[in-house]
């Protein structure tokens, strides 16, 4: 069964949201030092805290399997989705699906017009989740160095 929490500053999940974040970066097999990877490990909500971030970790039975987080662009009403991870063991259960559907919510709620991401082409399941959620490809918001790079947004409604 799953269960999608937020993460607060008191939360206990923090550290096993910091274990996540390890493990994405090992599975993506890419240097993230031009994103200060190791300082968002250290403290995630100074990125992706509130009042205008959001930070969420999935449980499957209880078990971490996932986690997804927000942060605010620096154009008006425009967020940025970071982050998305789901363990391979749980890949086929639809939680990522569900963490995007929840942080899409949540930027509705924080009163965003606006999402975006940045991912690579390589990652071909989450480009394909991504569009069947209505993201579509744009031109690049950011300077990303790894090669590749696929920009998509979406418009919130």
């Amino acid at each position: 069964m799953l269960r999608i929490q937020k993460i607060s500053p008191d939360s206990a999940a923090l550290e096993t949201v910091r274990q996540l974040f390890l493990e994405y970066a090992d599975e993506l097999q890419e240097n993230l030092c031009f994103q200060s990877f190791d300082a968002e490990v250290k403290d995630p909500l100074k990125k992706y805290g509130p009042p205008e971030g959001a930070l969420f970790i999935a449980y499957w039975n209880e078990a971490p399997a996932g986690c997804i987080a927000l942060q605010p662009l620096k154009e008006e009403g425009v967020c940025e989705m970071k982050r998305l991870y789901v363990k391979p063991k749980f890949r086929k259960y639809g939680i990522g699906r569900s963490l995007v559907e929840q942080l899409i919510t949540e930027s509705y709620q924080l009163g965003y017009t606006d999402m975006r991401l940045d991912t690579l082409e390589r990652l071909k399941p989450a480009i394909s989740l991504y569009k069947s959620l209505g993201f579509e490809k744009t031109q690049a918001y950011n300077e990303n160095p790894l090669s590749g790079v696929v920009y998509i947004e979406k418009k919130i409604q």
